[in-house]
């Protein structure tokens, strides 16, 4: 054990940065900065099978329990909801005082279908945060106290290049899965060449296998796009900002968005930003001010938002600037030192 014991913490959620390459989560950079800052850091799990990743948590927690004063738990909708119910309860049983982080834009819907569950998950924990104030709205009423807490970036992992007359090179950056509607950005590239006949499209993203990938691709040969699309495959985190910096136009076509962390990606490295208004996303950024909003699923609407960007250069320029201006928000240096003061102040309870 370190000098100060109490400086000591399990994060657990998904560490997949290895067996998922492009999957570098919040949490593993969380992890990343908390060691920089002098705590002992556990994590927990890297496992890519689910139900044995949920085991390894469990497992972890019993096993390390000398080696941390406190915890954090990532808790998200569906099946993984269960998991955290379950991490949680040894948690308390073992008299560790633990912080909750709620993520997903599914969250809310999940947990006006579960209020009990919910409620009980909430009341126990030390803290509870969330990057999200749209997941803080829907669950005020099971627990009054919740701190939003945005994801943090690393500025200097991107490189600002103001966009004052933008080529059609649109970039997409997320992973192959019907959540994130991959087929939209084909659909919207193919509605902008017309307009532009030099437009491309690189899509970046780990295939998550529910068969988006594949339709991604029939779309493709059946627009006859295929020779003006890239799929590029996973991101490494360090080569989020140098992929970025090659394109100008950034799409965003999710259904669900609790917080979006390419496009403050994005925003951070000065690409023009058009993307749906769900979750999350009309909170954070304004029409036609820092990105254009188009409605869910619209493809039609996210191609005219493309060529106005095309035609207008004063829009792009002030997308671009006000985009990059508004990722300041979110500089992972202030929000690491509010994680700091939360691990700390838990770790002595």
């Amino acid at each position: 054990m370190p000098p100060d014991g109490t400086r000591s913490v399990l994060l657990v959620g998904n560490f997949l940065s290895k067996a998922r390459p492009g999957t570098h989560s919040v949490g593993e950079f969380l992890a990343e900065q908390l060691t920089l800052l002098g705590w002992r850091v556990a994590t927990t799990s890297s496992h890519p099978r689910r139900l044995l990743r949920a085991a390894d948590m469990l497992r972890t927690i019993w096993r390390r329990r000398r080696d941390y004063a406190v915890a954090q738990v990532d808790v998200f909708s569906g099946s993984a909801f269960r998991w955290a119910e379950w991490t949680t309860t040894l948690l308390r049983r073992l008299r560790k005082p633990y912080i909750i982080t709620l993520h997903g834009g599914n969250l809310p819907a999940f947990a006006a279908l579960h209020p009990a569950r919910t409620r009980s998950l909430l009341q126990f924990a030390h803290q509870v945060t969330t990057p999200s104030r749209l997941i803080c709205s829907a669950v005020k009423t099971l627990r009054a106290s919740i701190t939003v807490l945005p994801n943090p970036l690393d500025l200097s992992n991107y490189f600002f290049r103001l966009r004052t007359n933008p080529s059609p090179t649109l970039v997409w950056l997320r992973a192959f899965h019907e959540i994130y509607n991959p087929c939209m950005a084909v659909r919207c590239l193919a509605e902008v060449l017309p307009f532009a006949p030099g437009a491309t499209l690189t899509m970046y993203g780990p295939d998550l296998r529910d068969g988006s990938l594949n339709r991604a691709r029939s779309l493709m040969r059946s627009l006859n796009v295929e020779g003006k699309v890239l799929i590029a495959g996973p991101l490494q985190k360090r080569d989020v900002g140098r992929a970025l910096s090659e394109a100008d136009i950034f799409l965003n076509t999710t259904r669900f968005e609790s917080f979006g962390v390419g496009v403050v990606e994005a925003a951070a490295s000065g690409l023009c930003i058009v993307t749906t208004a769900v979750g999350e996303i009309p909170l954070l950024w304004q029409d036609g001010i820092d990105a254009l909003l188009v409605p869910d699923d619209d493809s039609i609407t996210m191609a005219t938002a493309v060529r106005r960007v095309l035609s207008d250069q004063h829009l792009s320029r002030q997308l671009s600037q006000c985009a990059h201006r508004g990722a300041h928000r979110f500089s992972a240096q202030s929000i690491i030192h509010q994680w700091n003061e939360l691990l700390s102040l838990a770790a002595h309870s």
